[in-house]
């Protein structure tokens, strides 16, 4: 039982061990450049491991993308913890989310090039969703009329805030308080 252990543990730290390579990768080259030759190369394993691993190309760069926002969302869980919903906790969650977009600007370009794959495209979706979801409350907090809708809007400007900031290398102070002040200024309550 102990060796079976012990090949899930290699296979899981060389699974993780090839992500670990594509954050690398992508700081320093683009979508086009990040092969699996390039891939399997800088890890020294063969093409093989890779693909076992998986699948293909596209499921890697699935895999990248979860892995670059289940991140993100754990610190962001950590940050929030304990703040009731409302202004103070969007102003946070921004903040955690654009800070990791700039922490990683190379990995977040990659994904932003890999968007057009229909797969990126379904986890986009899905992990939009799943943050709505944990926004909703805090549109509720805020007396939106349509909190799901607001949130929804929400993330889609603080996705554009990222990519300003990613363009420029540095936050957007402006921009990050303006992301807040639509979310939280004086007219959600008109929008009845």
């Amino acid at each position: 039982m102990t060796s079976g252990l012990s090949r899930a543990a290699a296979k899981e730290r060389t699974r993780e061990g090839l992500l670990d390579i594509g954050f690398a990768l992508a700081e320093t080259t683009g979508l086009d450049s990040l092969s699996v030759n390039a891939i399997t190369g800088a890890a020294g394993v063969a093409k093989g491991t890779f693909f076992h691993h998986f699948g293909d190309r596209t499921g890697y760069l699935v895999q990248l993308h979860r892995r670059f926002h289940d991140r993100i969302l754990a610190d962001v869980q950590r940050a929030v913890a304990g703040l009731p919903s409302g202004r103070e906790r969007l102003t946070v969650i921004s903040t955690t989310y654009l800070d990791a977009c700039l922490n990683q600007r190379g990995v977040r370009a990659l994904i932003l090039e890999a968007r057009a794959l229909v797969p990126i495209q379904d986890e986009i979706t899905r992990r939009n969703e799943a943050t709505v979801a944990l926004l909703t409350a805090d549109f509720i907090a805020l007396n939106w009329s349509y909190p799901a809708a607001a949130a929804r809007l929400w993330i889609g400007a603080t996705v554009e805030c990222a990519l300003l900031e990613l363009g420029l290398g540095h936050p957007d102070r402006g921009a990050r308080a303006i992301l807040v002040d639509f979310a939280t200024g004086p007219g959600p309550s008109s929008h009845r």
